[in-house]
């Protein structure tokens, strides 16, 4: 595990450590909404700060401002940092794009680094319908413990990896029906992140060097460093299904024309 996972890994770690919180089975009812795939697809998130690009501001706009026009571009699902340290997040910014996209039945994730059960609740309460999970922070007990929680409460996950180490685990988790069951209903996605996590760089190469450890009958998801048309017709060339795209939305005044133009090019490469 690199240096910044190990330390993201403690603080989130403390920061669950410090919840207390018993939820009403009411409040784990909420709603979930499936991700509905349509050949090609756009993950667009919402995030105060990026620790490699810094201060992500929204000036005037609100998160729901810019959360409706994710949707109008025609997001399949809307990611939302939580983590406060380094990317400016709370929890209370899920609920937020939660409400602004509730009558549209978006599906919404928790975008953080979780370790524990309790925080798959704490999302589950906040109205998420999915989570994101990263391999390399967990052992195979802890993932299949939070996968297993994500899978009883209905939210679809984002695993998370970052090398074909991490990957070859994903595949070897899909060995067991049930989680290649889940995968098989896009309730279990595989992404592949760029960013090196110790420089915090993106490796542009490392999507095309990973895509081939995707695990067959997966929907695999690029993560990071895309912020182009061309970049979206890339990642369908290396047989990624959907991206994820954070940094490049939240600067742009249109983030709707260009999800829109990415989709567009992606459903055509």
């Amino acid at each position: 595990m690199s240096d910044f996972l190990q330390k993201m890994a403690r603080s989130s770690k403390e920061r669950a450590e410090a919840l207390n919180c018993v939820y009403t089975d009411d409040a784990l009812d909420r709603p979930v909404h499936p991700i509905q795939l349509n050949g090609f697809d756009l993950i667009a998130e919402i995030k105060g700060r990026s620790p490699a690009e810094g201060q992500l501001t929204l000036g005037e706009e609100s998160r729901a401002d810019r959360t409706s026009l994710y949707a109008e571009g025609g997001a399949a699902a809307i990611s939302v940092l939580t983590e406060p340290h380094y990317f400016d997040g709370k929890l209370s910014h899920l609920s937020e794009v939660v409400d602004a996209v509730g009558d549209r039945e978006l599906p919404v994730m928790r975008k953080d680094f979780l370790v524990s059960i309790g925080q798959i609740l704490e999302a589950k309460a906040a109205g998420a319908s999915g989570i994101l999970l990263i391999v390399a922070m967990l052992d195979q007990k802890q993932l299949t413990a939070l996968l297993d929680c994500a899978f009883e409460h209905k939210l679809f996950v984002l695993l998370e990896s970052f090398s074909s180490d991490d990957l070859g685990r994903t595949a070897r988790l899909l060995e067991r029906p049930v989680y290649l069951d889940q995968a098989r209903q896009n309730k279990l996605l595989v992404g592949v992140n760029t960013r090196d996590l110790r420089s915090l760089a993106v490796d542009s190469t490392r999507l095309g060097r990973l895509n081939s450890l995707i695990p067959a009958g997966t929907t695999g998801v690029a993560e990071s460093g895309l912020k182009t048309v061309e970049d979206a017709c890339q990642a369908v060339r290396w047989g990624y299904q959907m991206v994820l795209v954070g940094t490049a939305l939240m600067r742009t005044e249109r983030p709707d024309l260009l999800i829109q133009n990415m989709l567009a090019s992606g459903r055509n490469a």
